[in-house]
């Protein structure tokens, strides 16, 4: 048995209601199930969902505000008034903030850009950068991706007499910023679609701006909205689909720079998620952004090679601080009392980067977690939450708003700046929110599962009909499928053998499946054991072959296992100590290990209770004994790890004519000392000591000798018995069926051996079918 990391959903198959859905439409069962299960339901979405069209975008004057938001535009170009563009740092806002400025650019408006320093500003719009700016001579400045919750900062711009518009997509709270224009489409009634990346509300500002749809500006309304991991449906769909076209064909120099340097070549949504988006985010994370929008709007390809191989540095660096950050906050986490909540900080954290450090958390623990860098000269902590999908952190958090001096996000991320003492504070009462309303069973992460799949039906043709649902990311996930299979072959792969690749065949068919960091689960995988695995399929393209893959996201065993260790050395095979588990051993009292050990003695085996794991360490004297064991215990896992020291099976058990002839030389003799009959026995008729000496000792259970003082004489009217009467013959017979059953077997017969003593096979009922 081997456990999941995560809990599996599986979406259900088509019921009698939905089966005539999609009936007359050319498209394969395995296709009209995803879209079902993405409630894409009729000819006319399907339609749209496979050749999305630009035209399917929404008008951007049903956002509320753009009217008045674009005419004050348009009037400061008029005047020459200075246009002040304030954006975010990561790489949702550093697409809005080109994005803005290229259309400000072509409308001829004397405009640039700002965007906070994370460290000294912290996250949005604030007092001092607005000040700056009225004094700098600006009149309007227009908010990237961030600006809704700016209350103070929107009084500020009123105070100063400059108009603020403000342009975003996060979570609008309580109290909406007093401003000139807002344009949001969660405060906008009219407005169709509500989840528009920041750079999509951008893009949507910049086309009424122009009076035109800017398509030269969509790979990087594509940039933003993959990497911000807003739903890939609707407008979001269309954005990502034709950025990701207009983004392989690029002319602009500063995105041929950055993906020269991201070594990519076959462009896709894992492109920017992977590779683009992180690179953009590690310059706000560890520095000033500006590197990122000066990159992304240079037209001198000499420069663009520069600030992207500074850029590529830099997210080298942010790998180095996050593993060390990680490794520090996980030693905080074992240190402290399990909770619900995990709330770590630390002064010096590189605030840029607890993001990432909180999903690792997250992934690590299957809790939400927060984590805070400490600045005790202005007795704050400011830091990142990430949540499980059963824990909406964002209203958790707004429940106790008054612990926070700034707090922005949503369900699943969120940013905060607190006061040092509400720390334990925060811990307390979200602890207390998750113990009462969320089920232990919910704190697991959980992956949906779209179906099973057989592995004689996973071919080319299958995986290129999925990717026809491409781009995906939220709200439209790479379909995850489960195996149930026994692969032929498994290894441990990579310098550090800490991955992991099967091999399977049925049929014509075979599949690799490759699992990242799942190498220290190899030696936990039994031989000839059905492996659950899900994951998601690829195609795998060496020396111009194309073969099938499954990349591994989670597995599971059911069945129970048996791990093979006989005539192994012990002492590394039995841990120290293991929960769940027992050692079966005639002499418990010398073994080293903590686990429990219990002998074969019934009684004692009747005081425990079942256990996950058995460890046989010696072979039993009865093979009723070790059946009673298993019988009793059913485990999910057997380790045969027992020894032959002298082998009672290949010992070459003297025939009934050789005790015959033996006995009649004693007989003959009527007593000698054995010792002195050895060697000419061994002689004239090639035995061995152990073979006399057993002979010697089945007469005299029988009553037929006398032995005394290792002399031997023949008893005058012996009783008349079989050898078989002999327990000592009986014994070592015995002795040596045990062995050749549970020691000298192959690995399949003693599979079979074990799953004879059991009540139960693998699984007493045939499990419900999931998906496709």
């Amino acid at each position: 048995m081997l456990d999941s990391k995560m809990k599996w959903r599986y979406n259900q198959p088509i019921d009698d209601d939905k089966s005539s859905l999609l009936e007359d439409l050319d498209i394969s069962p395995l296709l009209k199930q995803l879209f079902i299960q993405r409630g894409v339901t009729t000819n006319e979405e399907v339609q749209r969902f496979l050749s999305p069209q630009i035209d399917d975008l929404h008008q951007p004057f049903l956002l509320k505000d753009m009217e008045k938001a674009v005419q004050r535009v348009h009037k400061a170009i008029q005047n020459e008034e200075k246009i002040l563009v304030f954006g975010d740092y990561d790489a949702d806002g550093v697409s809005s903030t080109v994005v803005m400025l290229k259309a400000l650019a072509e409308l001829g408006a004397k405009c640039d850009f700002y965007i906070p320093n994370r460290f000294t500003e912290g996250y949005g719009p604030n007092e001092s950068a607005f000040r700056m700016a009225s004094d700098q001579g600006y009149n309007v400045i227009i908010t990237v991706d961030t600006g809704i919750t700016s209350v103070h900062e929107a009084n500020i711009a009123n105070e100063l007499g400059m108009d603020l518009i403000i342009t975003d997509h996060h979570e609008p709270q309580t109290n909406i910023p007093e401003c000139f224009a807002i344009i949001h489409p969660k405060c906008s009634p009219s407005y169709p679609f509500k989840e528009l990346a920041g750079v999509g509300v951008a893009l949507k500002f910049a086309e009424a701006l122009l009076g035109y749809f800017p398509s030269q500006l969509l790979s990087y309304a594509a940039i933003g909205t993959i990497a911000d991991l807003v739903p890939l449906f609707d407008e979001n769909r269309v954005l990502s689909y034709y950025g990701l076209k207009e983004l392989r064909a690029t002319t602009d120099i500063g995105l041929k720079a950055l993906i020269q340097v991201c070594q990519i070549e076959d462009l896709d949504e894992q492109s920017i998620g992977f590779s683009i988006g992180p690179r953009l985010n590690a310059v706000g994370r560890l520095q000033d952004a500006d590197l990122a929008v000066e990159l992304l709007l240079t037209e001198d390809m000499e420069s663009a090679m520069e600030m992207a191989n500074e850029i590529n540095k830099i997210n080298d660096e942010r790998k180095k601080v996050v593993q060390r950050i990680v490794s520090e906050a996980d030693q905080i986490v074992s240190s402290k009392p399990e909770r619900r909540i995990i709330v770590v900080s630390n002064e010096g954290w590189n605030q840029g980067v607890l993001g990432i450090v909180a999903s690792h958390l997250v992934r690590k623990y299957d809790r939400p977690a927060i984590v805070l860098s400490t600045q005790p000269e202005l007795g704050v902590v400011k830091g990142s939450a990430r949540s499980i999908p059963a824990f909406d952190l964002f209203e958790g958090c707004m429940r106790m708003r008054d612990l926070f001096t700034h707090f922005g996000g949503h369900s699943q991320a969120a940013g905060m700046t607190l006061p040092i003492e509400n720390v334990d504070k925060l811990e307390f009462q979200l602890d207390h929110i998750l113990t009462n309303e969320i089920d232990e069973e919910d704190l697991k992460q959980e992956l949906e599962i779209s179906g099973q799949l057989n592995i004689e039906n996973i071919n080319l043709e299958l995986i290129r009909d999925i990717s026809k649902l491409a781009p995906f990311g939220m709200k439209n996930p790479k379909p995850v499928f489960q195996i149930k299979e026994i692969p032929v072959d498994i290894k441990r792969i990579g310098s550090q053998k800490n991955h992991l690749k099967m091999q399977f065949r049925k049929s014509s068919t075979r599949m690799d499946a490759i699992g990242f960091g799942w190498g220290d689960v190899y030696n936990q995988i039994a031989p000839q054991t059905p492996i659950k695995l899900a994951g998601e399929l690829s195609i795998n393209e060496w020396n111009g072959n194309q073969t099938a893959q499954l990349m591994i996201q989670d597995m599971k065993i059911d069945e129970w296992q048996l791990f093979d260790f006989r005539g192994k050395r012990r002492e590394n095979i039995i841990p120290r100590f293991e929960e769940d588990a027992i050692i079966i051993s005639n002499q418990v009292e010398n073994l080293v290990s903590e686990v429990s050990r219990v002998s074969y003695n019934r009684d004692i085996i009747d005081e425990y209770d079942k256990c996950k794991t058995v460890y046989i360490y010696e072979l039993p004297k009865h093979l009723d004994d070790l059946k009673y064991v298993i019988n009793y215990f059913q485990p999910k896992k057997i380790v045969a790890c027992y020894e032959v020291e002298s082998s009672n099976y290949l010992f070459a058990f003297p025939s009934r004519e050789e005790f015959v002839w033996y006995y009649a030389l004693i007989k003959k003799q009527g007593s000698f000392y054995i010792h002195s009959y050895i060697e000419p026995l061994k002689q004239h008729k090639g035995w061995n000591d152990d073979k006399i000496n057993f002979m010697s000792e089945v007469f005299s259970d029988l009553g037929f000798v006398r032995i005394e003082d290792g002399k031997i004489t023949a008893l005058d009217k012996p009783p008349k018995k079989d050898l078989s009467e002999s327990t000592v013959y009986q014994s070592r017979k015995q002795q040596s069926e045990i062995e050749k059953q549970l020691y000298y077997s192959n690995y399949e017969d003693l599979r079979k051996w074990f799953m004879g003593c059991m009540d139960y096979l693998e699984n007493p009922r045939e499990e419900v079918t999931h998906g496709i």
